[in-house]
């Protein structure tokens, strides 16, 4: 088992290639990647992978990659990708306290169904709200000559309108959590 510089990779008949540079320029090859099943990640230009000799002659693998950065503490795993020259573009943290961030930490994911519901919730007692105020009525007094009369009642002389904001759009359903 050794280190070697991927040059490129390639997929050819389902599985993904990687070429390398194992003992200098003139020494180019190419073999399989393994990884961890449900797992496909692709290295870029000069990473540092671990190439291994297998039981089946002429059929060694590349079974991981030196990371430049471990940015991770005990019990702690990360999944990132990176653009062809190799900087991160997003990384899944799932931390040792139980937490998970998703590309950083500067806001919250939040659960839909409960803010729904919440919305909702204030959103219904909000039009409740208008619909009385635009329903109540106020006692008026006319003004006769010198003299006032009890008046009629009145409904109010300025309404307000019910609600029809929707949080629907904030909704990401390609990202659901407990």
């Amino acid at each position: 088992m050794n280190t070697v510089k991927v040059k490129s990779t390639r997929f050819k008949n389902l599985k993904l290639l990687v070429k390398f540079l194992r003992y200098g320029k003139s020494d180019v090859q190419e073999c399989t990647q393994v990884t961890p099943y449900g797992f496909v990640s692709r290295a870029v230009e000069d990473t540092i992978a671990v190439y291994s000799k297998t039981a089946e002659n002429g059929k060694p693998v590349i079974i991981g990659y030196v990371n430049k950065n471990d940015l991770v503490e005990v019990g702690e795993a990360r999944m990132f990708s990176t653009d062809e020259n190799g900087v991160e573009k997003f990384y899944i943290l799932n931390k040792k306290d139980g937490h998970c961030e998703f590309g950083g930490v500067d806001d919250n994911m939040v659960r839909f169904k409960g803010l729904d519901k919440a919305f909702n919730e204030l959103k219904s007692d909000f039009n409740n709200l208008v619909t009385k105020y635009n329903a109540h009525t106020h006692i008026t007094t006319a003004t006769i000559g010198a003299s006032t009369a009890p008046g009629v009642l009145a409904p109010t002389t300025s309404s307000s309108t019910t609600s029809q904001a929707d949080i629907t759009q904030a909704k990401i359903e390609e990202i659901t959590t407990l």
